[in-house]
Order: structure tokens, then C-alpha cells, then sequence
């Protein structure tokens, strides 16, 4: 029996480090899965260093380097990507970002999981957090493991992991769309709402697939901020009205609008011991 073959999705951004995005890139050109192609998506011009990095697979068979004229955001980039791969025939996209690392075994452990259970339409797992020279912070995050706890998981926060997840096609069908475009934050919050709301179900592995890295910039630029917290407030309202969470999930996202807008030393504790 042939199995079935992943693409990797796999977005770089001007602002990449070049060595983070090597070892990503890496970690999946030596899965122990097969078939398994990467797609690397660049989302607008990038700077020389991170050129030179990404040139080092040009000649790869198992690489493909889609390159954007404009910085659009994640999730127009993304929608590309899955456009492209769609009309190659591929219906599994694994996500990945540019600077986690993941386990050999992940999509061979995550794939096993999906062709055992047809109807499950996006798997994740657990991560394990690495610093900025990639040491452990002693941190792992689980995730709820069959669709019922992750329908309940969201909530309060997203379901699944979104460099650690693998899509499958049905996911998109049943949702009727990709990812949010006008979304250049919280475009993978909306996404499970939007595949949530239309029946798909998610599940995730007991097991870490995937080393997360956790850098300063993570409790500043990605974590907190005004414009932020306010998005991820009116999002939460309209995913806990439409998916009838109740006011708890309501007042759960008041208070994770205050945390959001807090200094980033209280986030970084907070972060650290919660």
C-alpha cells in the first residue's frame, strides 16, 4: 500500500534568522516519513543573509521556493501555498514555521493517527519549548486529545498547536474556505472557528511532535499590545456567540484582554508559572 504523500507548508518572513529557518528546514527534509515535500513560501522580499539560507535548498528535489513580490501577511501567503499544493494533488498539509524544530518521527506518528481515523480533519500534538539557542525550557504543552475536548478547549484558547498541526483536505471542504486573509494575526484562531462552526472535527497525538522556540520578541511584539489583545477580544466574542460557549468563555476573554495589555515582565512570569 502506497502512503500517502504530506506537503509542508513552511512561510518565511523578512525578519527569519537564517540559522533558525535551516534547522526547520532540516528537521523535515529528515522525517521518517515519506513522501514528503517542502514548500517554502516567501512572504515578500527577504533580507540577503536569509536569501542565502533559503538558496541552499533551491536544488533540493524535495524543496519547492515560492517566492511573493509583497509582504501579504500569513495567511494570504499560506492560501497560496495550499492553492499550489492542491492543484499538485496533495490533500495532507502539514504546517511548520521558521524557527521550531520538529521531532524525526512527527509527521510519520501524526499521518498513522489520520489513516486510522478517517474522520478526524486536522491532527496536532504536543510541543516542547526551546529557547533562542534552542535548550529546553523545561516546558511542555499539551494539548486535548479527541474532537469533544478540543470543541470545549476553544473555549478559552485554540485547540491544537498551529506550527504542530496536519490538515487534511476535508477540513478545508467542510469549512468552505482557507484561512482569513484579512487576518495578519489570530488567522489560525479564525480558521478553527471557521472549521469548528461547520462540523470538522480535531483531534491531537499524546505525544511532543514538535520543539517550539520561545524567544524575548514571543512577550513583547507577538504576545501583548493594545491592537492586539482588542482583535483577539472581538474575535472571542464572536466565536463564543456563534459556538454558544456561554458568558464563562465571555469573561474568560475580558480577563485575557488585561493580561494581553500588561507589561511584558508580568506576561513573561505569568507565562513561565501558568
Amino acid at each position: 500500500m502506497n502512503t500517502p504523500k504530506v506537503i509542508v507548508l513552511l512561510p518565511v518572513y523578512r525578519k527569519d534568522n537564517p540559522e533558525y529557518l535551516r534547522l526547520s528546514v532540516d528537521s523535515m527534509l529528515t522525517q521518517t516519513y515519506h513522501p514528503l515535500h517542502v514548500l517554502i513560501g516567501l512572504d515578500g522580499p527577504i533580507e540577503a543573509e536569509l536569501a542565502q539560507a533559503v538558496d541552499t535548498y533551491v536544488k533540493y528535489e524535495r524543496v519547492t521556493i515560492m517566492p511573493f513580490a509583497e509582504n501579504r501577511g500569513l495567511a494570504a501567503t499560506l492560501n497560496d501555498m495550499i492553492r499550489w499544493a492542491q492543484q499538485e494533488g496533495y490533500i495532507y498539509f502539514a504546517r511548520m514555521d521558521a524557527d521550531d524544530i520538529s521531532l524525526p518521527e512527527r509527521i510519520e506518528k501524526q499521518m498513522a493517527f489520520l489513516l486510522t481515523h478517517p474522520e478526524i480533519d486536522a491532527v496536532g500534538g504536543a510541543t516542547n519549548e526551546i529557547d533562542e539557542n534552542g535548550h529546553n525550557r523545561n516546558k511542555i504543552n499539551h494539548y486535548p486529545l479527541t474532537p469533544e475536548e478540543c470543541y470545549q478547549y476553544f473555549a478559552k484558547r485554540n485547540p491544537v498547536a498551529h506550527p504542530a498541526v496536519i490538515i487534511r483536505q476535508s477540513f478545508f471542504d467542510k469549512a468552505g474556505c482557507l484561512y482569513r486573509p484579512n487576518y495578519r494575526q489570530n488567522q489560525d484562531t479564525m480558521l478553527w472557528f471557521d472549521g469548528l462552526k461547520q462540523g470538522c472535527k480535531i483531534a491531537n497525538i499524546n505525544e511532543v511532535v514538535l520543539n517550539f522556540r520561545v524567544t524575548a520578541e514571543f512577550f513583547t511584539k507577538r504576545r501583548n499590545g493594545y491592537a492586539y489583545a482588542k482583535g483577539l477580544l472581538i474575535d472571542r466574542k464572536i466565536i463564543n456567540r456563534e459556538l454558544k460557549y456561554g458568558c464563562k468563555a465571555t469573561i474568560y476573554a475580558y480577563l485575557l484582554f488585561l493580561f494581553r495589555i500588561s507589561p511584558s515582565w508580568l506576561i513573561r512570569f505569568a507565562y513561565k508559572v501558568l
